[in-house]
Parts: structure tokens; sequence; C-alpha cells
């Protein structure tokens, strides 16, 4: 019999397998599998961060109207339809509640190890090689330019002036992404952020000097 959290997958790969803003399967699938492998290290509870990992995108509030509310409340009923303890959904609300990065100058400190190692997985698919390309997915998604170097990079200081953000893809890169290696919870999340970040610091320099080509 298929255990609660391969009945979860089951469920999140068929709604979001042709997602195409890069917040797809493929995204939860690799946020599930880096969680495995930080919980395993961590020593946190492995079915409760597969849950939140499998979970934490399950209505994500750039695509609900910058309604936060909506990811918790999915998440809670579809783990309630598939037979899961109150304390596993309280635990499991509680990451997709605290998961999303929401400015430069906003702390969202994860309450639990669990809630740590999904909020970790998630930032190191931010980043790197995956995260470039996800990042000018979501741009093009969203109708953004790829650069415009009339428009300085914003370091947000709240929720609401970053959700309400409309700049180029390449400001992402300073305005969250390049934060976040030195964001990571645990100590296998920084240990694996290293070189993604150093990559993502590579593509940046080489973007700008091909940008910059008739200077």
């Amino acid at each position: 019999m298929p255990t609660l959290v391969d009945r979860v997958a089951a469920h999140i790969k068929a709604r979001f397998l042709a997602e195409s803003s890069g917040h797809d399967w493929h995204h939860i699938n690799r946020v599930w599998q880096l969680t495995r492998r930080i919980a395993a290290q961590e020593g946190a509870d492995s079915e409760i961060a597969e849950l939140g990992a499998l979970v934490h995108d399950i209505a994500d509030w750039k695509f609900h109207g910058g309604d936060d509310s909506v990811g918790p409340r999915e998440a809670e009923k579809l783990l309630r339809s598939e037979g899961a303890s109150e304390a596993a959904i309280a635990a499991v609300v509680d990451i997709v509640a605290t998961i999303s990065f929401k400015g430069a100058g906003v702390v969202t400190a994860m309450r639990t190890l669990e809630g740590q190692c999904v909020q970790d997985a998630d930032r190191l698919d931010a980043i790197g090689a995956i995260g470039v390309a996800r990042c000018f997915a979501y741009g093009g998604h969203a109708g953004r330019l790829l650069h415009d170097p009339d428009e300085p990079p914003v370091l947000h200081q709240s929720a609401a002036a970053y959700k309400a953000s409309k700049g180029a893809s390449l400001n992402h890169f300073y305005e969250k992404l390049f934060l976040l290696k030195d964001r990571m919870n645990t100590p296998t999340g920084r240990a694996m952020a290293e070189q993604r970040h150093r990559f993502m610091e590579e593509f940046v320099a080489q973007f700008l000097a091909e940008w910059n080509v008739a200077g």
C-alpha cells in the first residue's frame, strides 16, 4: 500500500506536471529529493520534511494575487483528505506558511528543523544553474524584461514591497538569489549552496560582459 508521502507525491505530480513558470513538478521533486538528503544529514523527521517539500508550492502566493493564506489552506485540505494526523498537518502547514522569501529586509525564520530542511532545499533549487533557468522562466511568464540597465535593484524592506515588484529578471539576482547562500538554515544546506552561488556570480558577470559588448 502506498505511504502517505507516496500518495501526496502522486497527487502533486499530476497537478503540476505541465506548469511552465519554473514552479512545476520537476522543481517540487528536486526540492523533495534535496529535502530528503538534508533531513537525513541533520536528523530531522523525514515524513514531516518530505510532506512539507511536496506541498510547499501547492498554491504559491505569486499565482494567487499575493494571498499567503491559500497555500497553507490547500496543503491542509490535501493532507486531511489523505488521512494525515492532526500533528502532521499542523507541522506541515506551518512549513508552507513560513517558507517563502518575502524581501531582503524581511525575516522568515523557520520554527522547526523539518521546516529549515525544506526551506534550504527550496532555496538551493532557486540558485545555481537551475536557479538561473527558473529565474528567467518566471520572468518570461510574468512579462518581465531580461535586464534594464536604468533600473537599479531594490532591497525590499517589506513583504508588500517585494510582492509589488515588477523589476527585470537580472535584478532578482541582487534582490534575492545572491542573498540565499547566507540565509541557509543548516550546515548541510550551507555547504551545498557554496558552489551554486559561485556559478550564479560567474553567470551574472558573463551576462553583463555580453550585454555591454558595445561599451
